[in-house]
């Protein structure tokens, strides 16, 4: 079966790199187990994130929520430049109450069935400013160093959401070639917890099974089995977090055998389900994109 790996690990609740590069390289979709924020400066690219590409213009900020897969695509060798925010999902919920949730631009952007935020006016915007201050932050180290980015990524955070609701300021619409796919997608994400197969989607789409095969393949880089798989056992992950028992939540999340669901658990997260889940784990350097 083909997989797409996770790749990068989180040890702080946030974290910030500023890449320039030349190199036309490819990238294979993978996913994160950490939500990632992205401005693209310059460049000849698009980004696919969950089987919709869009093809980037200067300033844009695509959203990409812990466990979606996706993969940047560079056209050329012209400088590619963005700065890349990870963020923590245990940090977002920290920050989450009846008069505001810093994850709302997240979900904003899923509302509109879109990954890409596009400001016209960006260096103008105090969102430029907050990120400009936020980057700068990591090379001093006066007085409450920690503190003070943690203030300083908070602002961000708050810009960025503010953004996110302005009347000036757009999603964008995905690019992807097959909108089919896109239908497919939201419909396997909906019925994530039911019984889903390939033989059943052919069906509901109207479309053969072997061109429904070949079709996701080809737009998205995964095929259905292993898609729908991986995405079960994130959310069954989640609910052993907060405290669902293993069993429980190995049927809540459309196993129908426990020992699949064991050996495919520790695969994914190579331990076991019944190993303890740490808010973070180790980070790696260079970071993933």
């Amino acid at each position: 079966m083909d997989s797409y790996e996770k790749t990068g690990y989180l040890k702080s609740d946030f974290k910030m790199f500023h890449i320039i590069g030349q190199e036309k390289r490819e990238f294979a979709f993978h996913y994160h187990d950490f939500h990632k924020v992205i401005l693209f400066m310059k460049g000849d690219v698009s980004y696919v994130v969950e089987g919709c590409s869009y093809r980037l213009l200067p300033y844009d900020v695509v959203f990409i929520k812990a466990g979606e897969v996706h993969r940047p695509v560079i056209h050329s060798s012209e400088v590619y430049e963005r700065i890349i925010v990870y963020i923590s999902p245990d940090f977002m919920e920290d920050y989450k109450n009846k008069s505001y949730d810093l994850s709302d631009c997240f979900l904003r952007a899923q509302k509109e069935s879109t990954h890409v935020l596009r400001m016209r006016t960006f260096k103008h915007s105090r969102l430029y400013d907050s990120i400009q201050d936020l980057e700068a932050s990591f090379s001093d180290s006066e007085f409450a160093n920690e503190l003070y980015h943690r203030l300083l990524f908070l602002e961000f955070m708050i810009e960025l959401n503010r953004a996110s609701i302005h009347n000036s300021i757009h999603f964008v619409a995905n690019q992807t070639q097959n909108p089919k796919i896109r239908s497919i997608l939201e419909y396997v994400n909906e019925h994530l917890l039911e019984d889903i197969d390939i033989e059943q989607l052919a069906e509901t789409f109207f479309i053969s099974r072997y061109y429904l095969m070949h079709m996701f393949k080809e737009e998205t880089g995964y095929t259905i089995g292993n898609y729908i798989s991986t995405k079960r056992l994130l959310c069954a992950r989640d609910f052993i977090k907060n405290g669902t028992p293993i069993t429980e939540a190995c049927f809540m999340c459309g196993f129908n055998n426990y020992s699949t669901f064991s050996r495919a658990y520790k695969k994914l997260f190579s331990h076991s389900a019944s190993h303890p889940i740490k808010k973070a784990g180790p980070f790696m350097d260079p970071p993933v994109e």
